[in-house]
């Protein structure tokens, strides 16, 4: 295996560093703070999260074996605790945690 030069390393971590700065940066320049958002963003900012989530379900679960040992049932354990503790805490990151350790901890240990 061949690494890159350094002259090139730093490159690479230097345009990432601009590229990231500039996301961040450029939504203050276009969107002025005293002027409301266009309709079409406020809209944008309330459907895409709900998008984006479900775009990372149907990803992780798209190579799913459900036609063999353990059948989906470690995944279908995990949406299911995930769900559940997020309509008990209404919040994404404690019930996306949740999920997983659960989901984690039986894939290692209930379904080996």
């Amino acid at each position: 295996m061949t690494s890159m030069p350094l002259y090139q390393q730093i490159t690479v971590i230097a345009i990432c560093a601009v590229v990231t700065i500039a996301t961040r940066v450029v939504p203050f320049l276009i969107f002025k703070p005293d002027k409301p958002l266009p309709p079409y963003m406020e809209y944008l900012g309330k459907v895409l999260p709900g998008a984006v989530f479900g775009m990372i379900v149907v990803y992780c679960l798209r190579n799913t074996p459900v036609c063999k040992y353990p059948y989906g049932i470690p995944e279908i354990i995990g949406i299911v605790v995930t769900v559940a503790v997020h309509l008990y805490k209404k919040n994404m990151m404690i019930s996306m945690v949740a999920g997983t350790i659960v989901y984690m901890i039986s894939v290692q240990v209930i379904f080996t």
